[in-house]
């Protein structure tokens, strides 16, 4: 096993990938020579040539809707975003094209198209850059939306997903881009429609994805620092569209609370519509409202100590779990 940085494990997943079928190739603004904003893609410009590693205008929805066209074709492209928020150029050719067109067509056409990138809260990169689009495409039909949080199930779930049949939204969070952890030597994939159990529990079910995993794990950590004798279960989504319910079920009939903790905004979020299956499916297993620890809805502010302000940090999560550990029912 090897230690290997998060953006790596993303390289290694597209270069194993694009070696084993030729059909795989990757285009987007940089991804070429530069070798993508985060170097995702840094070396297979010279490994691949320029037919297989394109680099774009800074035109989305242009080659947002290429990369449609040449999967309809037989082809699997990579559509790399500079940044996720820039993609809402491409709704159109996201949503209504690479959404709809294998229903559309009868079936006459597979799209599989992998749209991946950064996004995220990051440190200061203002409104525009620190996007969670997961929300906004929730509610297209025939996507499916993944969130990776961790070297392992990053690497694991690219291969997937660039093998899947259909599209398949990739979410990578800006902050955890140098995160370091052994990958195994041998191939692995990791499967796109499943949550992982982050860590046992009875007490409470903190259902979660993407960087609020790492909070969720820290503020277990001031959980036992306190002494405060909780136990809470933690679990990473992974797979927001669709969500694995079959997992959250199990959780929910064990410790019959829950806590969504999300990055994204709370009006909408995917939380919003969590809750709701849960409060559908599982009510009577419930002892108490579904709780939601949500971002501020308000656009990311420049300003530092705002934005830190905006998102959910590892202490609201423990007041959250005390709030719910003290509930009389």
């Amino acid at each position: 096993m090897a230690e290997t940085l998060f953006f790596n494990a993303l390289r290694e997943a597209t270069d194993e990938e694009m070696a084993r079928d030729e059909t795989v190739f990757v285009l987007g603004e940089d991804v070429g020579q530069y070798g993508g904003s985060y170097k995702v893609t840094k070396g297979l410009y010279e490994k691949y040539g320029e037919l297989r590693v394109l680099d774009t205008p800074i035109a989305e929805n242009s080659f947002s809707g290429m990369a449609v066209g040449a999967a309809m074709t037989g082809l699997r492209p990579i559509i790399e975003g500079m940044n996720m928020g820039f993609l809402l150029l491409a709704f159109n050719q996201i949503a209504n094209n690479a959404g709809m067109l294998r229903y559309t067509s009868g079936g006459n056409f597979k799209i599989p198209v992998v749209i991946r990138g950064p996004g995220g809260v990051g440190r200061q990169l203002g409104a525009e850059h620190s996007q969670r689009l997961e929300a906004y495409f929730h509610a297209v039909p025939g996507l499916k939306i993944v969130a990776c949080s961790t070297p392992y199930n990053a690497k694991g779930l690219l291969k997937a997903a660039i093998r899947d049949e259909n599209p398949v939204l990739f979410f990578e969070h800006v902050l955890l881009y140098n995160l370091k952890e052994q990958l195994p030597d041998h191939e692995y994939i990791c499967a796109l429609d499943k949550a992982e159990l982050v860590r046992p529990g009875s007490d409470v079910t903190i259902l979660t994805y993407s960087r609020m995993r790492h909070h969720c794990t820290q503020a277990m950590k001031l959980i036992e620092k306190e002494g405060l004798g909780y136990d809470p279960e933690i679990i990473d989504l992974i797979s927001l569209k669709p969500f694995d319910m079959e997992a959250i079920a199990e959780s929910v009939r064990k410790t019959h609370k829950v806590i969504i903790v999300e990055e994204c905004m709370k009006t909408g979020g995917i939380a919003a519509e969590l809750s709701a299956l849960i409060n559908e499916q599982l009510f009577d297993e419930l002892d108490a409202p579904v709780m939601r620890l949500s971002s501020q809805d308000i656009p990311t502010p420049y300003n530092g100590m705002l934005e830190h302000l905006t998102i959910i940090q590892p202490p609201q999560i423990v007041e959250a779990v005390k709030s719910l550990m003290t509930l009389q029912v």
